[in-house]
């Protein structure tokens, strides 16, 4: 579901430089919030992980 910006089949004539940024827009701003997702999941087992490790030299 990748959206090619110069996928061959892409007719030009039919879409406008508006839609086409448009689109590219929202393409950029799922792999951002993708991105942000999966930020937050290893930023939590950072987390944790210093969490143990102080834990552990506290015994």
């Amino acid at each position: 579901m990748f959206p090619f910006w110069n996928y061959s089949c892409y007719d030009h004539n039919t879409v406008s430089p508006k839609a086409h940024k448009e689109r590219k827009l929202k393409f950029m701003k799922w792999i951002r919030d993708d991105l942000e997702t999966r930020l937050a999941g290893i930023n939590a087992a950072i987390s944790t992980l210093e969490s143990q490790l102080d834990r552990e030299e506290v015994n």
